[in-house]
């Protein structure tokens, strides 16, 4: 007895006939088509060529879309790198500023340090003009010192009486005027860091961080 192949298909006829001859159930199976006209085989091949080419352009597609987001991921680094860098720029701008105001400040306290309490007397003749009396506190207060400093008084519109009180713990340069309705002082120290905290504010608020700070501050307590 002959083996048959594991793949062979047994023959089955599916019409199905009435009792006087017509069919009543067409059968389904169709042969495999082994021969194409030329025009088939041009259909087929345009067909293959349309399907090829879809295909290769849903690649081209795929590989711009993820150029595209290579690019952008690189870009958005970029700029990140670059927002530091401008930040790391500006704050070492503002700290050399600071350095060299530091340095020229520092010059000129030295070389004129009744120059700030000259110029706040002059700015608060007409404050100070309707009190009796008027405490200077200071350090390093000569006679010719308050001697200037009672003209620039009288200069000023002030008539009453100028008190001195001599502070060595105060550095040069520093005072606090002191009279019936106010006072106001001055601190190179207590200055410079109001302008580095005011500058940190302004550097972390360009930057996104926080808020620039409220001005203000108390009528009667003034800082030159």
């Amino acid at each position: 007895m002959t083996a048959q192949p594991a793949n062979a298909v047994p023959f089955a006829f599916d019409t199905e006939f009435g009792a006087d001859g017509a069919v009543l159930r067409a059968s389904t199976w169709q042969p495999t088509k082994r021969t194409f006209a030329p025009a088939e085989v041009e259909a087929l091949v345009a067909q293959a060529r349309l399907e090829a080419r879809q295909q290769a352009l849903n690649e081209v597609e795929a590989l711009r879309a993820e150029a595209l987001s290579i690019v952008a991921q690189t870009v958005s680094q970029a700029a990140t790198a670059l927002r530091g860098v401008a930040e790391a720029h500006r704050r070492e701008s503002a700290e050399l500023a600071l350095a060299a105001a530091r340095v020229i400040g520092s010059a000129a306290f030295e070389r004129f340090p009744r120059r700030p309490l000259e110029a706040a007397i002059e700015a608060l003749g007409q404050e100070m003009d309707a009190t009796p009396r008027v405490v200077v506190r200071a350090s390093g207060l000569d006679q010719d010192g308050r001697a200037q400093i009672e003209a620039l008084c009288a200069q000023a519109g002030f008539s009453g009486l100028v008190v001195f009180r001599d502070e060595p713990h105060l550095p040069p340069a520093a005072f606090a005027l002191e009279w019936a309705d106010g006072r106001a002082e001055f601190d190179p120290a207590e200055a410079e860091a109001r302008v580095v905290a005011a500058l940190n504010a302004a550097l972390a608020a360009e930057a996104g961080h926080a808020e620039p700070p409220l001005e203000g501050g108390a009528h009667d307590r003034r800082g030159f």
